[in-house]
């Protein structure tokens, strides 16, 4: 019976393999037999040589690289149950070389609420930096690390004042800590703002709009005009996700210059200023009840900068109102309308130098000059 079962099991198992092969079709047994052909390498076509933009790309990355390194930071924390202060890993960003003393400047938020910083060269070599500055308000800040010997050179320095909108631009960097990459683009638009990106929530003015792709670990690194000069420092993505959405922001050159050396002698950056209070929350409420424009003087500081230029603060009336003083409209015929943007036409300039303050004045236009005093 069990001999009956197996036969009849074998003939239906047959049966079913030739049904499979009448309907898949019966493969070519010949070939079963035929020897595969051994395996050979293809020849390689020439590619002849390298297009004149490809070299000049490849030539300004190889001066450039070994100008920019690598930060990454520590942070000290403190163990809740045993009050045990340790360092843990913070994050990590991008710098350059700035000249032969071995100052590397990079971003203040690479560095904001870091305990400790470790620069890596192009050749591997790491050194530990001291902080020399920093101006949190332009998102700028210096290191300095003491290299012995093969010192990395400083990036050439360019102009940002003369850039157009379709010129190129590269950006070298640390993008999510992958060593020394490139990416290239052009200017897609100047002098944007960005109010709240900053570090602590300040706005960041003057900045240069590039569609180069820019992505977390680039920030600090340079942007570098088609001659390979230095016209600004990587700072900001636009992007919810965090990536790059092929919109990115570089702090000027021209504004890294006037800062830097600030930083470098003095630990800070001290702002020109006109020795006037103002306060953009008054600003905007009497804007809306009185229909005042530009920026309200509340008050004058005895012996400044404005009181030697005749510039006049707000009054209290007797009824405990306010009688509006001078309204700053204009900065070198910039316009001005918010708190932000008179300190930002003010960052344009230097200690000491005179500038014409547009003022309305019970409400006639009038014109003064005031020389600029630091800033507290």
């Amino acid at each position: 019976m069990r001999d009956r079962f197996l036969t009849r099991l074998f003939w239906l198992t047959l049966a079913a393999g030739l049904l499979i092969l009448l309907w898949r079709g019966v493969p070519d047994i010949e070939s079963w037999f035929v020897p595969k052909p051994e395996a050979t390498q293809r020849t390689v076509a020439a590619r002849g040589d390298l297009a004149s933009d490809e070299k000049s790309t490849i030539e300004l990355f190889e001066k450039a690289k070994d100008s920019v390194v690598f930060i990454t930071t520590k942070g000290q924390v403190r163990d809740f149950w045993t009050r045990n202060v340790f360092t843990v890993p913070r994050g990590t960003g991008s710098g350059f070389i700035w000249d032969d003393a071995g100052h590397v400047i990079t971003n203040f938020h690479v560095i904001e609420n870091a305990s400790e910083a470790t620069v890596k060269l192009a050749d591997g070599r790491s050194y530990k930096a001291a902080l020399v500055g920093v101006s949190p308000a332009h998102d700028i800040a210096v290191l300095r690390i003491g290299v012995g010997f093969k010192r990395p050179p400083p990036v050439p320095l360019g102009e940002s004042h003369n850039l157009k909108v379709g010129q190129k631009v590269f950006a070298i960097g640390n993008p999510f800590g992958l060593d020394w990459t490139l990416t290239t683009g052009v200017v897609s638009a100047l002098d944007r703002s960005l109010g709240g990106e900053g570090p602590n929530g300040q706005t960041i003015d003057h900045l240069i709009q590039s569609d180069a792709a820019i992505n977390p670990g680039n920030s600090g690194g340079p942007l570098l005009d088609s001659a390979g000069r230095l016209i600004g420092i990587n700072t900001a993505i636009y992007s919810p996700s965090g990536a790059s959405a092929g919109i990115g922001f570089s702090v000027p050159v021209d504004t890294v210059n006037r800062i830097v050396p600030q930083l470098i002698k003095g630990g800070k950056y001290i702002r020109p200023a006109l020795g006037i209070e103002v306060d953009e929350g008054v600003n905007q409420r009497l804007a809306q009840l009185r229909d005042i424009k530009g920026v309200l003087i509340l008050r004058v500081t005895p012996d400044s900068a404005a009181a030697a230029a005749g510039l006049k603060g707000a009054a209290v009336a007797s009824d405990g109102g306010i009688v509006p003083g001078d309204s700053i409209v204009a900065i070198n015929g910039q316009p001005v309308d918010t708190v932000a943007s008179l300190l930002s036409r003010l960052d344009d300039f230097e200690v000491g130098e005179q500038v014409k303050v547009s003022v309305l004045r019970a409400g006639k236009k009038e014109d003064v000059m005031v020389t600029l005093q630091p800033g507290v």
